[in-house]
């Protein structure tokens, strides 16, 4: 079975260094990016996973994308910060193939290996250090970028670094994630077109035929490996791409409902609101997403 692992991939949005007060003090933040810490001096805390964590020097953090979240400094902590995306050919995020924990102590070499990532990626720290806060780079997804020459070491360095990163933080596999991977690997091929086409026109028969099966039989199977069926997978991977596209870019609403493949505006609104409970205009005022 292919790893997982193998597949992934990361694009850096945000990275710097820098020193925090008693304004490092956000509420509410739900972000589609992952973030990563390196603290270097100093105390705060963050609360996620129904969790308090206490961020202490020479320790390493971690906070997946969608995930509720606070943040808290009294005095001042100095810190390292990655705001990131990891992709996947399945487009189901690594996060949800394997298990992690969220803080682990940082190993010598990682602070050289933060520095390395900010001399790769100059031009990247936040002007807002508020996570609900967000500037436009639809550039940095990787459905509007154009494909990278293989040979591109700059980009390879980049994602070797990262790996190294966020490996301090996988735990052990275990059973129910072993059965997950293998569901996973049945669908892999449908999945992934799924993920790569969400501009377009798809069909339950059209990616049952890619399976060589039946319509019948592919839905049942999909369903319950999956637990909800194709038509709802297709339209919620879609509206989670209009989510991102909203946060990361400052496109028309109709652009981004024709980039997800729903082009009727009235109905891509009435969808988003039944998914999020907002519609997608007062989504976007409230920049609860980074």
């Amino acid at each position: 079975m292919l790893d997982p692992i193998n597949r992934l991939r990361f694009n850096i949005l945000h990275i710097g260094r820098i020193a925090v007060g008693s304004e490092w003090q956000f509420d509410g933040v739900v972000s589609p990016f992952s973030r990563l810490y390196l603290i270097l001096d100093g105390e705060a805390w963050v609360y996620h996973q129904q969790q308090r964590f206490t961020l202490k020097p020479g320790h390493l953090y971690l906070i997946p994308s969608f995930t509720y979240s606070r943040y808290h400094c009294d005095t001042r902590m100095e810190q390292y910060y990655i705001s990131f995306l990891e992709e996947t050919d399945s487009g189901i995020s690594i996060f949800q193939q394997t298990g992690f924990q969220y803080e682990t102590p940082a190993k010598p070499v990682d602070t050289a290996l933060f520095e390395r990532l900010l001399a790769l990626n100059e031009g990247r720290s936040l002007r807002n250090i508020d996570p609900k806060a967000y500037d436009n780079r639809p550039d940095l997804l990787s459905f509007n970028q154009p494909l990278l020459p293989k040979s591109d070491g700059r980009t390879m360095e980049i994602q070797g670094i990262m790996l190294q990163l966020i490996s301090r933080f996988m735990l052990p596999s275990t059973e129910s994630i072993q059965q997950q991977n293998r569901a996973h690997h049945q669908l892999s091929a449908v999945l992934s077109y799924i993920h790569t086409h969400l501009d377009q026109k798809l069909t339950v028969e059209e990616l049952a035929a890619r399976q060589h099966q039946n319509v019948d039989y592919f839905s049942r199977q999909f369903q319950s490996l999956l637990g909800v069926r194709p038509i709802d997978y297709i339209i919620n991977k879609r509206l989670e791409r209009a989510q991102l596209l909203m946060t990361t870019s400052s496109l028309p609403l109709q652009a981004i409902a024709e980039q997800v493949g729903i082009a009727d505006i009235y109905y891509f609104s009435r969808l988003f609101k039944r998914r999020f409970g907002i519609p997608p205009g007062q989504y976007r005022k409230t920049v609860w997403l980074v």
